[in-house]
Order: structure tokens, then sequence, then C-alpha cells
């Protein structure tokens, strides 16, 4: 197991890397005139000239990423270019909200999809149907719909959750509830009709294999035989299928963020990747990267657990 775990955490450290390295040669081809932007368009070039010096970025581009990549190992991503703050500051003050509503949506995710995914797999009929035509219209319908729709229906007419904005746990523990409740739905959607779908076919391969017919022959009930021997073999793909989903309710964050005005990283990443704001973006960058390669080594642990064979692979 120690192995496995070196081996995975290797091969994520050297993903980050690889991210990282490709996201700063981006920002810098993309960026354009950084110092004009914070200068204004009334600056004189000699002020844009001197601004450039006081930013670095008059220097080589390989000795701008050498310096990021030195700093950043020592757990320092230097400040905004726009507004000062520290980059580590802008980042924790936010990304745990982020988080607050992945997690969220990943854990409502997992558990809907095994509920609809096993109940159309073993139903079929009239049931496979319903749960196919429902994941279809939950994968299809863009997830920015869906949030004004949950605004409009649930928080403006109904007045059952807050419409806008955010409150911590610590702060009140029902208002926090009231404020990510309809973004964690909102998000939510879309992963559990991807996932339901893969569980949904992973369950009927398991169904039809030969193991599974000599347990019945034994006696052993549907929902035993399902749920002790049939989603041990079908989980591994249905986990791998909701790490990818964990990856991209990142991105869905950013539009959700914005529908309903919740300060997280998601706006962040907006303005400073418009404004070319490279110490901030890279700083969410690599926080992104390490978050991807922690979600995949614990689902590979899951995995293995599931499934040893996974372990040896």
């Amino acid at each position: 197991m120690l192995t496995f775990i070196i081996r995975r955490l290797l091969a994520g450290a050297v993903l980050v890397v690889v991210i990282t390295t490709v996201a700063f040669f981006l920002l810098y081809a993309g960026s354009g005139n950084v110092a004009r932007k914070i200068l204004g368009n009334s600056a004189t070039q000699a002020g844009v000239a001197e601004k450039n010096h006081q930013l670095g970025l008059d220097r080589p581009i390989l000795v701008q990423f050498g310096d990021w990549l030195t700093n950043a190992l020592h757990g320092s991503f230097g400040d905004s270019w726009f507004t000062g703050q520290p980059v580590n500051d802008a980042i924790a003050s936010r990304l745990g909200v982020t988080l607050t509503l992945v997690i969220g949506a990943t854990v409502i995710t997992a558990v809907f999809a095994v509920v609809l995914g096993v109940w159309a797999a073993t139903r079929r009929g009239w049931v496979d149907r319903i749960v196919q035509f429902l994941s279809v219209l939950g994968f299809g319908i863009p997830g920015f719909l869906i949030a004004l729709a949950l605004v409009l229906v649930l928080a403006i007419n109904l007045k059952l959750f807050a419409p806008t904005g955010y409150t911590s746990f610590s702060d009140s523990p029902s208002e926090w509830i009231k404020t990510v409740t309809l973004p964690v739905i909102a998000l939510a959607i879309g992963g559990v009709a991807g996932v339901t779908q893969q569980v949904r076919g992973s369950v009927i391969d398991a169904l039809r294999q030969d193991y599974v017919r000599t347990l019945r022959s034994r006696g052993l009930s549907t929902t035993s035989v399902v749920f002790k021997h049939v989603l041990r073999n079908a989980g591994a793909p249905a986990l791998a299928v909701l790490a990818v989903q964990f990856v991209g309710l990142l991105g869905g964050a950013v539009i959700v963020e914005q529908v309903f005005a919740i300060p997280g990283v998601g706006q962040v990443a907006v303005t400073a990747t418009s404004q070319g704001d490279i110490p901030l973006v890279m700083g969410l960058v690599l926080a992104t990267a390490v978050i991807v390669v922690i979600v995949n080594l614990v689902i590979d642990l899951a995995q293995g657990a599931i499934n040893p064979k996974v372990r040896l692979s």
C-alpha cells in the first residue's frame, strides 16, 4: 500500500509541475501589457517601463519562471499585481467557500447517482426509461439556467433560501445552509446525471456475470447480491467518473458563484485572468492542481479498498 501511495504521489507531483509550467507560459503569452493595465492609458511610456522593471517583467521569461518556481517551493506566491494582497491570503480566504460547494455537490452526486443507477439497473422497464430521460435532461440543461431557475422559484417566489450571498458556518449554521443549498443543488444536478449513467451501466454489466447467477441460486435476495457483491465490482468505474465530475465541478463553480454572488475563487479567477495578474492566477492554478492530485489519490485508495487488484495495476 505504501508503494502504491508513493507512486501516485510522484505521478501527481510531475502532473503539478507540468500544469504550472504550461500555465505560466500561456499566461505570459496572453497577458499583454500588464504594466499599462495597472497604470492606465494616461501613464507615460517611461512610467510603464519603470512598472515593468518593478514587476520584473523586463527579465527573460525563463528567469521569471525560475524565480516563481523557487518561491512556490518555499510556499510564497508573491502579491497580486493589481490589489497588492498576498496571493496566499487571497486564495485562503476564498478557497474554503468554493470547496464547500464542490464537496457538498460531490456528496449529493454520489448518493443520488448510486440510488438512481441501482434502481434503474435492477428494475429496468419504465423505471429505467424515466431515469435515463432525467439523466439526459439534467446533463443537457446548462448549469447557469438551473441556477437561475432555482433562484427564481425557491428563493424569490417561495423565499425558502437566500437568493445571493454567503454566510459562513461559524457565523450562523442555519444561514449557512440557506446560502449554500441552492448553489450545491445547481452544481450537483449535472453530476448526478453523468454518474448515474455510469453506475447504471456498471451494475447491469455486473448483474450479467456468472457469479451473480451462482449467488442467486444459493437463495440470496437481489438486494443482498447488489449491495454486498455487485456494487463492489461496479464501484470502481463509478468512482473514476466521480473524480472527473469533481474536477468539472471546480470549473462549474465559477459560473454558479457568479449567479449566486458567492465570494469563492471563481470570481477571483475570472478577474485575475482578464487582468493578466500572473501571481494570483498561478497561485490559483497550483492550488487547483494540488486539489486534483489529492482527489485522484483518494479515489485510487477508495478503488483499492473496493477492489485490491487496483493496487497492483
